[in-house]
């Protein structure tokens, strides 16, 4: 199948209306707190499927074309991606990230040309992999961990779609709390972190996560990890409350000190309508990073 992208086409009364590849879907999008741009019956002209959430959180999808349940290959941020639509209302692809993917890159790419050596990530949370790929494309060895066995297959399906199979990755999973304890006792290290966790999750065991109980113990455990030369801390979040400012008060807390001159980007994760370039906030972002300034 041809390798198309991702646009966000229109937004507002609480929906997005995208561009996904050769489908046009719709979507629950609780910022879009204003009116849309387009009509209704641009929303409504060759749907391909719509994803409806109900007041209990969970939600169902409505197939105008059946060839949506299959997904297809888009190509977004240097990536190919293998969309499917997840009984979550989910596809595979978090657009907000791209200017992560790229900062990554960047910051690994910098690091190896300065210090010369292997650099190792961690990537948290790490759901079908858009992390992972980058860093891998950028020359490092990556461990990748989810509590979702469905997610790191996903993520395993994007390495062999990106040529990137043969790349130094472990496939992990497990609940993330539990892995960082266990690489706290083994003494492992790790040049850079990322980190998106979830408002709540449940681990690969049943284990509960809640972010507002265990996202600064795990910051801590992290920073028993970070590597003499640790390079960045990426961490990211879509949790209500937890602003890019919040998100820096947390990085500075445990990983300040970690690195030898502390720069901060700071981002409120942004996906831009095609045409207008509107903006609609997507969640919150904060790297904590060893300068000079990007």
């Amino acid at each position: 199948m041809e390798e198309q992208g991702y646009q966000l086409i229109d937004s507002g009364h609480f929906r997005k209306l995208e561009q996904i590849g050769p489908f046009r879907i719709v979507r629950p999008s609780p910022q879009a707190v204003w009116a849309p741009r387009l009509p209704e019956s641009e929303w409504q002209q060759s749907i391909a499927a719509t994803y409806t959430r109900f007041s209990g959180g969970d939600g169902k999808w409505r197939f105008q074309d059946r060839a949506f349940r299959d997904g297809c290959i888009i190509y977004y941020g240097q990536l190919t991606f293998s969309i499917k639509p997840t009984e979550f209302g989910h596809l595979g692809l978090f657009a907000e990230q791209i200017e992560n993917w790229q900062r990554i890159r960047a910051l690994i790419a910098r690091h190896v040309a300065e210090h010369e050596e292997t650099f190792r990530v961690l990537n948290l949370f790490a759901y079908t992999g858009a992390s992972t790929l980058a860093a891998s494309q950028a020359g490092a060895e990556v461990v990748h961990v989810d509590a979702s066995k469905t997610s790191v297959s996903w993520a395993r399906e994007h390495a062999e779609l990106n040529q990137l199979s043969e790349r130094p990755v472990r496939w992990i999973v497990d609940d993330v709390s539990k892995f960082v304890a266990r690489e706290v006792r083994r003494e492992q290290h790790y040049h850079g972190i990322i980190l998106d966790p979830p408002s709540f999750g449940r681990g690969a065991k049943n284990e509960v996560w809640k972010i507002e109980e265990h996202l600064l113990p795990l910051m801590e455990q992290l920073r028993q990890i970070a590597a003499p030369n640790f390079s960045f801390l990426m961490l990211s979040s879509h949790s209500n409350g937890y602003t890019p400012k919040a998100l820096q008060n947390i990085a500075t807390s445990y990983f300040h000190d970690m690195v030898a001159d502390p720069q901060y980007h700071l981002d409120e994760m942004l996906v831009f309508e095609a045409q207008t370039k509107r903006a609609l906030p997507s969640g919150a972002s904060c790297t904590l990073y060893n300068g000079p300034a990007l």
